[in-house]
C-alpha cells in the first residue's frame, strides 16, 4: 500500500519527534541569534569600564615594578581616565 516506506506503526511519532526536532532547533537558532544581539549591545559600555579599570591596574603594576616613571604614570593615567 504504501510502497515499502511504513516504520512498523511508529511512522507517525517517527515524522512528530522529526517536526518537533526541526522547530526547536530553529526556535534555538532564533533565540541564539537574539541572546548574542542583545549581550553585544549591554556589555559594550560595561566591557568598555571594565577594561579602563584593567588598564590603570596595569599601569599601577608598571609604576609599582619601576618600569616607568612617576611622570610617565600620571601622563598615561590621564591619558586612561579621560
Amino acid at each position: 500500500m504504501m510502497m515499502g516506506f511504513s516504520f512498523g506503526g511508529f511512522g507517525f511519532l517517527f515524522m512528530l519527534l522529526f517536526w518537533l526536532l526541526i522547530i526547536g532547533l530553529a526556535v534555538w537558532v532564533i533565540a541564539q541569534f537574539f541572546s548574542r544581539t542583545n549581550t553585544l549591545t549591554t556589555n559594550g559600555s560595561k566591557q568598555f569600564t571594565s577594561q579602563q579599570g584593567t588598564a590603570l591596574e596595569v599601569l599601577k603594576q608598571r609604576y609599582a615594578r619601576g618600569e616607568i616613571t612617576k611622570s610617565e604614570y600620571e601622563k598615561m593615567r590621564t591619558d586612561i581616565e579621560a
